[in-house]
């Protein structure tokens, strides 16, 4: 386990989103077909323009978010430690949510760094209008400025999901997510904060509809792309549900990390498994897959079709060992 967490923890306790709504859940189907070569699209090699936070020259970054028993401090760091003394190893990032007026910085960030962790921040922004307006600048300031006293490079992955059908109340349209992103990193520019990596991440399903791309900011915005991708309403193999974002991140010369992908307990254990095995294959034959965070959460009140918590599920568990114990995810 994570040295040091444990007490951290002990410490700050004396000092002291991403799925909803009912849907019908489908009929399973099939196990992915592992008899098949795994879909490979994004080989390109590099080199890549990733910024502060460098893509490794061989394999993959593995990370995780993992979802606490209480959104505390300390229940973060319990969380973690639980995990990676399951795994028997250390993550090399973590995935951690933000409200757009939660602070970066906080003292589990701290502590993860001091472990020698990477972060990656999803920082849910609020509406791209107001942005524009300047009603939100001093808190964005803020947000720069913490950033910049973290001092260790740092994946921020700006209005995570953007293309999402149920955020367009706020996100108005691709125009507007892209002016508020210019918008923003011009902030942080003045303010220094120059160990970001810029992360674009949409989800799978907005390149199978089409309307993904149209939120994407441009190369000289951009470092990594990303992509959240999961099997939870639809078993297909993960290959064919991000293909098409893999097909548009080919074109670009930067590093992508799967920002968020699982495998819902709907499909049975065997199918989770047979799923992760094939996860594994297709991440390490898209060569410019740099990094990738499972999804360890059972959002609460959501169905067996969004519950994606593997601790529990002896054979899945076990598939997704496979996958953390490759030397080719230990760069």
């Amino acid at each position: 386990m994570r040295s040091g967490l444990i007490a951290t923890a002990l410490v700050l306790l004396l000092l002291g989103g991403c799925f909803s709504g009912d849907r019908e859940e489908p009929a399973p189907t099939p196990s992915p077909d592992l008899s098949s070569p795994p879909r490979a699209v994004a080989t390109n090699r590099g080199p890549f323009q990733a910024g502060p936070f460098e893509a490794p020259r061989r394999g993959a970054y593995l990370g995780a978010w993992i979802k606490p028993d209480e959104l505390t401090q300390v229940g973060r760091l319990a969380a973690v430690g639980a995990l990676e003394q399951s795994l028997g190893r250390k993550l090399h990032f973590i995935n951690t949510y933000r409200r757009f007026e939660q602070m970066m910085g906080t003292p589990s960030d701290a502590a993860f760094l001091a472990d020698g962790a990477k972060l990656m921040i999803s920082w849910a922004t609020g509406d791209n209008r107001s942005i524009l307006t300047g009603e939100h600048d001093e808190l964005i300031r803020e947000q720069a400025r913490a950033i910049r006293k973290i001092k260790d490079p740092v994946m921020l992955r700006m209005r995570w999901e953007m293309d999402r059908p149920n955020l367009r109340a706020t996100m108005w349209s691709g125009e507007d997510y892209i002016a508020a992103w210019r918008y923003v990193r011009k902030i942080f520019r003045e303010e220094k904060a120059d160990n970001v990596s810029w992360v674009w991440c949409p989800t799978a399903e907005g390149f199978i509809r089409g309307d993904a791309p149209a939120f994407y900011p441009g190369d000289d915005q951009v470092d990594w792309t990303c992509v959240d991708v999961y099997a939870g309403f639809e078993f297909q193999p993960i290959g064919t549900l991000m293909g098409p974002f893999l097909e548009w991140a080919a074109q670009r010369p930067k590093p992508i990390v799967i920002g968020e992908f699982g495998v819902a307990k709907a499909w049975g254990s065997e199918g989770r498994a047979a799923w992760l095995k094939d996860a594994e294959r297709t991440f390490k034959v898209n060569k410019q897959i740099k990094a990738v965070a499972y999804f360890e959460s059972d959002p609460d009140g959501n169905g067996p079709n969004q519950q994606f918590q593997l601790a529990g599920d002896e054979r899945a568990f076990k598939a997704f060992l496979r996958l953390v114990r490759d030397p080719y995810f230990n760069p």
